[in-house]
This record gives structure tokens, sequence and C-alpha cells, in this order.
């Protein structure tokens, strides 16, 4: 049973050790803290992380890849460190005090529906209480700025999946198309997408809370919480 499901996105900013003397993602590392603090709350036996990355599997352990954005501290061969969607949420659940069991599976970034489907009805069907923690981006070409230029359509594009996240709705996140959401450079769209379908397969209602969506450098990100509603 899936308790509650948390988006997080995942900038490599979100660790501490890369922002200088100035933490230029505090506001949204405070958002995410508070989303990590809603679900751990309602005590899940553990938390499943969702995360985007060049090719699905499981992921035990690891390293942060701190090192692989400048950062210093301990040099990991890149077999032992995580993906940064993985790294990011693992720094995200010790910031926000949860020291419970965490599974950590990636989705690849242009899986197929058939392939998203699959891996969100495993999810739904875990036994247990089930906490989801889905790390994912928007657009990312979203000002001259941006990692990907500007491309205008980011804008209708991200406000699709907003307007998803705000109003719980599942069915908003599978109508996600995949062609555009490559050339705009969304990186949590497989991501999103195995959300939309565990929470369809496990059939519960949800209380939706978005707690951030802006773009402070040229990429769209989203802090969001579906908590097990009632009715």
């Amino acid at each position: 049973m899936i308790v509650g499901t948390v988006v997080c996105p995942h900038p490599p900013l979100l660790l501490r050790e890369l922002t200088g003397g100035q933490d230029v993602a505090a506001e949204l590392r405070k958002a995410c803290t508070e989303a990590l603090g809603a679900l751990t709350a309602l005590t899940p036996d553990v938390v499943v992380v969702v995360g985007g990355h060049d090719a699905p599997g499981e992921h035990a352990g690891g390293a942060v890849p701190v090192r692989g954005f400048g950062g210093t501290g301990e040099r990991a061969p890149r077999e032992r460190a995580l993906p940064l969607s993985l790294g990011v949420a693992r720094r995200l659940l010790d910031g926000a005090g949860y020291s419970g069991p965490v599974e950590m599976l990636t989705v690849a970034w242009d899986a197929s529906a058939a392939e998203t489907e699959a891996a969100g009805a495993r999810i739904a069907g875990r036994s247990g209480r089930v906490g989801l923690l889905v790390m994912g981006d928007g657009g990312a070409r979203r000002g001259l700025r941006a990692p990907g230029y500007l491309d205008e359509r980011a804008f209708g594009f991200d406000e699709g999946i907003r307007r998803s996240l705000a109003a719980g709705d599942w069915t908003g996140l599978l109508g996600l198309d995949p062609g555009p959401a490559e050339e705009l450079m969304v990186a949590g769209r497989a991501a999103f997408q195995v959300m939309g379908h565990a929470v369809a397969f496990s059939g519960t209602l949800v209380r939706p809370e978005l707690l951030y969506a802006d773009d402070p450098f040229g990429v769209m990100y989203f802090v969001a919480t579906w908590l097990r509603g009632t009715g």
C-alpha cells in the first residue's frame, strides 16, 4: 500500500557542498525537507525511490556523486557512485532525518509506456506501508541561460505537469508525450509516469499539495506531496 508519494527535483545544487558560501538552493531544499517530513510522518515500512538514469536498475548503497560535479570529498569509482537522481534523494532523506529502509530504483530516461507501467505496477503491488519518492526535473529550456537554451514550448509542457501535481491527477502524468519531453529536456518524464502508474494501480485517493514550482536556473523544479486520502 502506498501511504504517500513525494516529488522532488535532482539538480546538483541540492548537494550543499556545491553551493559555496551562499546556498542558492536553500528555498528549494527547504521545500523538499518539508515534503519528506510529511511522508516520513506516515511511518512507512520502506521508502522506495525512483529516479531517471541511462538504464533501469536497482541500486543498493553507493556514494553520493559530489566529486563528479566539482565538489570535494571521497573519490568513488564510477561503478560505486549513485546516479545523480538517487544521490540527491539519498542526501535529502538524510537531511530530513529519515533512517528507515530505503530501496532505490532507476528508470531509463527514454523508458516506454510499457516499461513505466510495469515499474509502477511492481511498486503498487508491494505489501506493507510504502512511501514513494519520485525524483524528476521539468523542462531545462526555460531561458537564454538555461542548459538547453530557450524553447517557448517548455512553458506549456511544464504547466501541464504543474497542474497534474497540484490536482493529484495521475492521468495527466501518464499523458506526457515522450517526444516533446525529450526535446525540452524534461528529465523527470519517465519517473513521473512510473508515479502515475503506481498511484493508479494502488487505487487510493490522494491529498495533493504543491509546495514548490519555479525555474530559478532555467530548469523547472517541482516539489509536491500526494498523501493517502480518505473518502
